[in-house]
């Protein structure tokens, strides 16, 4: 089989069989398996699926009591994969034309690339953000401080994140016009070499949701692998739908300081909790200026953050 799609679902019936149905449609010559990851959802989610098992073979399903989190859901589903080639899809996802099958194909001819992405669209064709550089102390600092959005900053220290509207510096998607090697993508959508995934054991379950696809990038390329990220595939990324604002920022914060303690020397750490919590204060500052008390309130969670 060439490609295992894992798709994990929490409460989003509708959004996730617009998913599989775009994925059946536009996947035409791939030989590939689609396995649903249900979290426990409470939408009818799971009735939905059983009607899609019925008429279409190349899809089943795994069904959680309670909600496992983003990374132990995940490995669920690479547990049963038979596909030569892992893809990690979010629910809230559209796939176009045949770019599924062209990837695969891609990734056959390309045999040191452990992983790679297409581009992240919004509905109106606008780019997403899709991964970055990893998050050393210089780059953490930079992005704390909005320093990292300056222009032709990033010629000089490749950020974190290439793209975030909340800085003043915003230049939009100059960073994801062109195909380029990059430290990690994001966990929307991450095709992985099934070799690449055994060698390095799968997602860290000790990340809950947010940047657990950050640590499983840094561990393909330490044990050799290139990522790629290529624009001249796409798919809509709705965004957004089992969390809400507050969510993914307080899970990006614990994230990164459970990524330094993994990953990084010891007395790097509390030196990148010192630059996050100056980032909270500062945000608290500004977004409750510019944006109201509850963009405040947010950050200020993120500051008493043990």
């Amino acid at each position: 089989m060439d490609l295992s799609i894992v798709i994990l679902s929490y409460n989003t019936k509708t959004v996730l069989k617009d998913c599989i149905d775009s994925i059946l449609k536009n996947s035409l010559g791939l030989s590939y398996e689609i396995i649903v990851v249900d979290n426990a959802s409470k939408d009818g989610s799971v009735a939905m699926l059983s009607s899609f098992v019925r008429k279409e073979k190349r899809v089943r399903f795994i069904l959680n009591k309670v909600n496992v989190g983003f990374a132990a859901g995940n490995n669920q589903g690479i547990s049963v994969a038979k596909g030569k080639v892992v893809l990690l899809l979010n629910s809230d996802t559209l796939v176009n034309d045949n770019c599924l099958g062209e990837m695969v194909s891609w990734l056959e001819r390309h045999k040191d690339v452990g992983a790679m992405s297409p581009a992240l669209k919004n509905k109106d064709a606008s780019f997403q953000g899709t991964g970055g550089y990893f998050p050393t102390l210089v780059r953490v600092f930079l992005w704390m401080f909005f320093l990292d959005d300056i222009p032709f900053m990033d010629f000089f220290i490749k950020p974190y994140h290439p793209m975030h509207a909340q800085s003043p510096f915003y230049k939009g998607t100059r960073n994801y016009l062109h195909a380029s090697e990059i430290d990690w993508i994001t966990g929307a959508f991450m095709m992985i070499r099934k070799e690449a995934l055994e060698e390095v054991g799968g997602l860290d379950e000790d990340y809950f949701m947010y940047v657990e696809d950050t640590d499983l990038c840094f561990r393909i390329k330490k044990a050799g692998w290139r990522i790629w990220y290529k624009p001249q595939w796409n798919i809509v990324h709705l965004g957004g739908a089992s969390s809400t604002s507050e969510f993914p920022i307080i899970s990006e914060f614990k994230g990164l300081r459970l990524f330094y303690k993994k990953n990084m020397p010891s007395w790097q750490y509390p030196v990148v909790i010192f630059f996050l919590k100056c980032g909270a204060l500062l945000r608290i500052i500004l977004f409750g200026l510019f944006k109201g008390k509850d963009s405040a309130k947010t950050y200020a969670k993120a500051l008493t953050l043990n």
